[in-house]
């Protein structure tokens, strides 16, 4: 044989001899050795201990998962096993094997007594196609090879490629809606009449932004601002999130109807985790099922912790917008809202990236991993609550903008402050809607920028300091001791080494890296059409990325075996239905739209007159805009310049003598609500019918099932007919 074939290396230090950690690794081979597994050892700066398993293991494990007239079969297991399930069923077996000292590997590798165990990346044909036709950056735009990538690294991950892939494939139609939309803002702002009264604005005079030395200012200078929000909030934007509300909902269908071809081509159907956990513990030969672990769950602390940074982020911007007003640079001064916005952007995405290295850290991780019972009853647990401190983590800022940003700041005479002292923003006589679009423009282009260089140049860099750090030296050999240096396994074995490590939750933080994403291209998209877009860009670069890191800078990962993308597609279900509700409440509350249409519909010049000619929201801004007299500033309030005017101007809809809430505020408060319930309504309508209309399981799967069936049964009474006719 040319080339030995290895299951597993397991990685050890040099102890001395005698040692406790010595002994423990001893005892642990010696258990290894019983069970007739081949061990051996090459020595270097660290211990090498190549494990290849014997034959009638897998011959076992064939038997016990496959119908007993199947096992008539060639017997020659090492044949027919793929390699994926030799390395599954080894990986079982080295991680349940106890020592006469009751500890498993997972004991040993938290004494240091190894340091690592992994299946190697070898120098086979199917490698040398994925490096060539997946894992480089010339085949960007080309298909991937998804049966390679299963027969190389196990259904769990194909599935995960196959679907990011269909992910990215739909969201081409995303795209070029939102493109569409924000087109269609771009082609009609500059002749829409709201942001036309705005930068004719000239004598409208605004009450200050600030309590101290601010200004009164003129509403035309926001002329610019004004243009930007229209691009935004218009009507095309209403039918854009009634369009991704559907098209989340197709998405997931056509996906599970991808996924039931994938799993009958692999033959995934009749696959049951339970019983192939079974099988493995009768081929470990251990008497019991390890017992049932309490779930883990992540400490209250750290949900206090978001709550912190929240308020943290909203006294930011209140702090900043103040500073920012007051400031001598007029550069500052002039755009105050626009920088605290956004830096105050780019404060929420290094919260993220703090928060993600914290979670990854825990020791809710860590208490996860001790003890099992199914992977995938374990993985569900941990990936429902790690979303849903990924999400408000990523979304808490957010929010806060769309739904409560000027909403609670109160009004000149009675603003609401912080700490009894700093004043919470006011919206843009336009909206709020631009201070959303700001905030999500930045976190998504900083996350798929700078999160994605730092993901791939982390491992690269790492893998280049482990190289150099872990170059053989040369030993002196003892007495006794055989020269190992011109093994052949040597150098693959340590080139394996000298790889970053994975773990079992490695695929886990891919998965939620793009359900983030996903959450961001779908719950607030009304406010941010170009989402779609962002994330077409990424998942193209990250397909190859990720494909990259797997084959080029990590380990290899112990294949797993699945028939579906499991608790994720439910999580991607729920995050449909917050689209909708998310979507209806932007374009409810924090767009115009609504306050626009009840103005022109009930208050505006069309309604007592017939001018066929005129603009109906003609009026608007002056409407929407309420009066408050100068006398009546609280006594601390110190405008920078003062004003000839009685009076200056501030958005909200209340009366001039006492300052409380018009009727034309109760019928838009009214409408409002109407629209959301009716919006929510037919967008769940119209998903519950493309659910409906699209079947999970195409006919020709089922078709293909009941044929696999038919011939499965009339296999069975071959066995069973000439047995009758014997008795």
């Amino acid at each position: 044989q040319n080339e030995e074939k290895w299951d597993f290396v397991l990685v050890s230090d040099i102890h001395e001899m005698g040692s406790e950690k010595e002994i423990k690794r001893k005892k642990f081979l010696d258990e290894l050795s019983k069970k007739g597994f081949t061990i051996k050892k090459i020595e270097d700066t660290k211990l090498f201990y190549g494990v290849r398993a014997p034959q009638h293991i897998f011959w076992k494990y064939q038997c016990l998962l496959t119908n007993p007239n199947s096992r008539q079969r060639n017997s020659s297991a090492y044949q027919d096993v793929p390699v994926t399930t030799r390395i599954r069923v080894v990986h079982f077996i080295l991680q349940n094997t106890v020592t006469s000292d009751l500890e498993k590997l997972h004991d040993l590798m938290k004494k240091k007594v190894f340091e690592a165990a992994f299946p190697l990346h070898k120098k086979e044909e199917i490698r040398e196609i994925l490096k060539k036709k997946w894992a480089r950056w010339r085949v960007l735009f080309k298909e991937q090879p998804i049966e390679e990538i299963r027969c190389y690294f196990g259904e769990k991950v194909a599935l995960y490629f196959a679907w990011l892939g269909w992910y990215t494939y739909l969201l081409i139609f995303a795209a070029l809606a939102g493109m569409a939309t924000m087109a269609a803002g771009a082609t009609v702002f500059s002749s829409s009449q709201v942001s036309k009264e705005i930068c004719d604005a000239n004598n409208t005079i605004m009450c200050p932004l600030c309590d101290q030395n601010c200004s009164f200012w003129v509403l035309s200078d926001t002329c610019t601002y004004a243009k930007i929000t229209h691009v935004i909030d218009n009507e095309a934007t209403v039918l854009f999130a009634i369009f991704m509300a559907i098209w989340a909902t197709v998405f997931l269908e056509l996906w599970k109807r991808e996924r039931a071809k994938v799993a009958t081509s692999w033959d995934l159907y009749g696959w049951d985790e339970e019983e192939v956990r079974t099988s493995s513990f009768l081929l470990s030969a251990m008497e019991h099922v390890p017992s049932v672990a309490p779930d883990p769950c992540c400490p209250p602390a750290q949900i206090l912790v978001l709550i912190g940074i929240a308020h943290a982020l909203v006294i930011y911007r209140a702090v900043a917008t103040a500073l920012f007003t007051q400031s001598q640079v007029s550069l500052l001064s002039q755009y105050a809202d626009i920088i605290a916005v956004t830096t105050g952007a780019v404060l929420h995405y290094l919260t993220i990236v703090i928060m993600t290295k914290v979670r990854s850290h825990t020791a809710c991780l860590a208490g996860f991993l001790q003890k099992p019972r199914t992977f995938s009853q374990r993985e569900n647990n941990f990936t429902v609550k790690i979303f849903l401190f990924q999400f408000f983590t990523n979304f808490s800022s957010l929010i806060y903008i769309a739904f409560f940003l000027g909403r609670i700041s109160g009004h000149p005479g009675h603003y609401v402050r912080i700490a009894g002292h700093w004043r919470l923003e006011e919206c843009h006589p336009s909206g709020c809607i631009t201070d959303l679009f700001i905030q999500m423009a930045v976190i998504m282009v900083l996350k798929q920028t700078i999160s994605n260089v730092m993901e791939y140049l982390i491992p690269l860099i790492s893998h280049q300091l482990r190289k150099k750090k872990k170059h053989p030296k040369k030993r002196s050999l003892m007495l006794g001791e055989e020269e190992e240096a011109e093994d052949p396994c040597k150098r693959q074995w340590l080139s394996n080494y000298e790889l970053n490590e994975v773990n079992v939750f490695s695929l886990f933080n891919e998965y939620l890296e793009i359900v983030i994403q996903y959450s961001f291209t779908t719950i607030f998209v009304a406010a941010f059409p170009l989402a779609p877009l962002l994330a077409l860009i990424n998942n193209v670069i990250e397909i190859h990325l990720d494909a990259i890191k797997m084959m080029r800078l990590r380990r290899r990962m112990v294949p797993r075996k699945a028939k579906d993308i499991g608790i994720w597609l439910q999580v991607l279900e729920a995050i449909g239905i917050l689209a909708v509700i998310g979507n209806g409440l932007v374009i409810a509350i924090t767009s115009d739209f609504i306050p626009v249409q009840v103005y022109k519909y009930m208050y505006s010049p069309c309604t007592r007159q017939n001018h066929t000619s005129m603009d109906c929201s003609t009026g608007y801004i002056n409407n929407s805009l309420s009066v408050f007299h100068i006398r009546d500033f609280e006594p601390h309030t110190k405008p920078g310049l003062a004003l000839t005017e009685p009076c200056c101007r501030y958005r909200d809809y209340r009366n001039a003598d006492d300052y409380t809430y018009t009727v034309q505020f109760w019928h838009i408060f009214a409408a409002r609500l109407a629209f959301l319930i009716l919006f929510e309504h037919v967008a769940l309508c119209v998903k519950l019918i493309a659910a409906w209309y699209i079947p999970d399981v195409p006919q020709k799967v089922k078709n293909k099932i009941l044929t696999e069936k038919h011939s499965h049964l009339r296999n069975g009474l071959r066995w069973v007919m000439p047995w009758k006719c014997q008795g």
